[in-house]
């Protein structure tokens, strides 16, 4: 009997708890949710922007870093034992540079994406789980960050001649199925994994708010982000 309770305590417990939360989100207006969240936007924006978008914001964060892609990688070993380390390294600067130069600017794009946010995208980013701030932006902003990093990216990487040099060579290894073929361009690469690290870094800033907000030193976010 007693195995049997257990089963039905946990559940009474587990939809307890689903009711209390739905009550306490049910209690704060529709205009302090939405402000609510466009400041954890805001917020999370902030952060990214401001660690990334500066000399060494890549470069210096492993968690970031961009490495040559796949095969490359494994082949870097090998160039540095012919003596072409020094090229390699100058490669793995510049599109982290680069990455660093175009997360600089994403700040504008993702303003944007937060003014257009509806009440409706609110109450998804509130219920949705503990990324959804995240996944909004990608939502709302790859299109326009992609558009917006591509030339950047294109103006550092022009600098070196190795960036013909690298699509030669990536495009020969995409062919053989040695690296993926959407890395076969350093352009597109740099630019893809500068987004991703960017949303890595918003992805960091909203899981430490929702685990803790009462230190986000704010008090609308303490009541909007502590009914969840």
């Amino acid at each position: 009997m007693r195995r049997l309770l257990k089963p039905v305590f946990a559940l009474m417990l587990s939809l307890s708890a689903v009711l209390a939360q739905a009550g306490a989100l049910d209690a704060i207006s529709s205009g302090d949710a939405s402000a609510g969240v466009k400041e954890a936007l805001a917020k999370g924006a902030d952060y990214a922007v401001s660690s990334l978008g500066k000399n060494g914001g890549f470069l210096g964060n492993d968690k970031v870093k961009i490495p040559l892609p796949g095969y490359l990688e494994k082949a870097e070993k090998g160039l540095r034992m012919f003596g072409m380390g020094k090229q390699a390294d100058q490669l793995v600067e510049t599109m982290n540079h680069a990455a660093e130069n175009a997360v600089a600017e994403a700040k504008p794009i993702l303003t944007d994406s937060i003014k257009k946010m509806s009440v409706q995208d609110a109450k998804g980013i509130l219920t949705g789980g503990d990324d959804s701030v995240t996944q909004y932006f990608k939502r709302t902003s790859t299109d326009q960050l992609t558009a917006k990093f591509m030339p950047i990216v294109k103006k550092e990487t022009n600098k070196l001649q190795l960036a013909d040099q690298y699509n030669k060579f990536a495009g020969k290894a995409a062919s053989a199925g040695l690296v993926d073929k959407k890395d076969a361009d350093i352009d597109g690469y740099v630019t893809q994994k500068a987004m991703d690290g960017l949303f890595l870094m918003i992805a960091e800033e909203e899981k430490k708010l929702r685990a803790n907000p009462v230190g986000a030193g704010s008090d609308l976010l303490k009541k909007v982000f502590g009914a969840l």
